[in-house]
């Protein structure tokens, strides 16, 4: 077993093909990793491990695809004035923020999860916003978090290691640990051609407002918080 290495294994993760003893010890892994369990259908096979099962599998895989599709073009959302006029509003305000907002069809995981507004009396944007922390493999989604709030504020109760949460502290503690200064911000650049991945790298000291102008977003922005320190293959732009 790999999370207690005391009993024989018994079982292996689909999703990261960890060995486990126990029911116990599945749930603790899961809970280590951020791991769902689900097998990775998307996942890369060499041409020398593919098989008939496979193949299958990549041809079940497009069916679900199609009728999901399907769906998504049949739900009544899609065609409905109010949805489109609500979209409409959002990206025209965010436009005006020289922000450039780009929204998906209903029945994508990002639109579905999208909780972002806008309120038009204060004139401010309550952005969706996801955090994922590389280094340990954790992800928090955050909703109605306010355009001018700086990006370091927001970070508090993450990495700081008076004001985090006590659970939370204990799962970065690699970032808590480390000095603000090694603390890197970025940002992928959306429109780039997939073997040519770059980020932004964004400021701390500046609210998320300022952050996002001049960039496109899809949906929501994700922002990827690294250390200096750590290697990773994020590779910012003009390096």
């Amino acid at each position: 077993c790999e999370t207690c290495s005391k009993e024989a294994a018994k079982y292996r993760c689909p999703r990261c093909m960890k060995y486990s003893c126990s029911l116990l010890c599945v749930k603790k892994h899961k809970l280590a990793l951020s791991c769902n369990g689900i097998r990775d259908k998307t996942a890369f096979v060499s041409v020398n491990e593919f098989t008939d099962l496979h193949l299958l599998s990549d041809y079940r895989f497009l069916e679900d695809v199609g009728r999901t599709a399907d769906a998504a073009a049949r739900h009544c959302t899609v065609h409905s004035p109010a949805t489109k006029r609500l979209l409409y509003c959002l990206r025209n305000k965010a436009r005006g923020c020289n922000i450039e907002l780009k929204t998906l069809p209903v029945g994508f995981t990002k639109r579905r999860e999208n909780s972002t507004t806008f309120n038009s009396m204060e004139n401010k944007f309550y952005w969706h916003l996801k955090l994922v922390f590389p280094h340990c493999h954790a992800e928090y989604t955050l909703k109605g978090v306010p355009d001018d709030k700086t990006l370091a504020d927001i970070l508090k109760p993450y990495i700081d290691p008076v004001e985090s949460d006590p659970v939370v502290c204990q799962r970065l503690k690699i970032y808590t640990a480390s000095p603000q200064s090694d603390v890197q911000i970025l940002m992928k650049i959306e429109n780039r051609n997939r073997n040519s991945v770059r980020y932004n790298e964004l400021d701390a000291s500046r609210s998320l407002l300022d952050n996002l102008k001049g960039k496109v977003i899809i949906e929501y922005p994700t922002l990827f918080v690294v250390l200096k320190t750590l290697k990773n293959d994020m590779v910012v732009l003009g390096q």
